[in-house]
């Protein structure tokens, strides 16, 4: 689980914002620097103090604003992730990072579609920031699609739209168009060469459905799917066109083509 580059290390908390009922974001000071992290790497978080939270929980890295600073978005569901979130700034937490395989970033300047749902939205963040860092994308070329249920669960919308075009769905009609992001219809109206996703496994699947049927490139990050509860342990097996293969280390970002989905 170890990758030579990760640390173990324990990060204090500066600040941690309530973004909705949900959702916290919680803003950390590192111990030293930590050059290379990258997006779609997540971090292995120790939760002290709660019950039955013995396993460390991974969550993704959301934002890198410097080599001592990281953002983690926390998606409030079960006890480790309340927990978590009932920390007072100035506490001490302990994490493994960065961990996992990252997005990779095309040196061809293209047009990427970065398309989040849920507490998947959190890796598109970091990903619309390390695009804009190569300099061959500027704003009107990095576009996001982000997906919640409610105008409430759509979280950190001022900070996407620094690093490029917004568009938003939410399933209750809420906010920008209503129903799930594979229904908006900028995925009709404009071409796209390259897409990101990270969300909920069915839009994931929709949405590499829909590269396949334009014949784009898609990479997606199958860590939320232990971040959410759905499976926390360090065996999320996924099944791919080389066998089973272990999302925290193989992964947990792949190119759909290696998915068998």
């Amino acid at each position: 689980m170890h990758h030579k580059n990760s640390h173990v290390v324990d990060c204090r908390l500066d600040q941690i914002k309530y973004l909705s009922e949900r959702y916290v974001l919680m803003l950390f000071t590192l111990p030293f620097r930590i050059l290379g992290m990258l997006p779609g790497q997540f971090a292995q978080v120790r939760i002290d103090g709660a019950e039955n939270t013995f396993l460390r929980r991974p969550i993704s890295i959301c934002f890198v604003p410097s080599p001592t600073e990281i953002w983690l978005l926390v998606q409030v569901v079960g006890e480790g992730t309340k927990k978590l979130a009932s920390l007072q700034a100035g506490s001490i937490v302990n994490m493994v990072l960065p961990l996992g395989k990252s997005f990779s970033i095309p040196m061809d300047r293209r047009r990427p579609l970065l398309v989040g749902g849920g507490v998947g939205v959190a890796p598109m963040l970091f990903l619309g920031k390390q695009l804009m860092d190569t300099g061959l994308y500027d704003k009107s070329s990095i576009h996001f699609l982000l997906g919640a249920r409610s105008k409430s669960d759509l979280v950190l919308l001022e900070e996407f739209e620094k690093y490029g075009t917004v568009h938003c769905t939410t399933e209750d009609g809420s906010y920008g168009t209503k129903g799930y992001v594979t229904q908006h219809p900028i995925l009709q109206n404009q071409s796209f060469d390259q897409v990101y996703t990270c969300g909920p496994k069915p839009m994931m699947q929709a949405v590499a459905r829909y590269a396949a049927e334009k014949e784009i490139d898609c990479e997606v990050s199958l860590e939320n799917l232990m971040a959410c509860g759905i499976g926390a342990c360090l065996c999320c097996v996924e099944d791919t066109t080389e066998g089973h293969l272990c999302t925290c280390t193989e992964g947990p970002v792949f190119n759909t083509k290696r998915l068998k989905w």
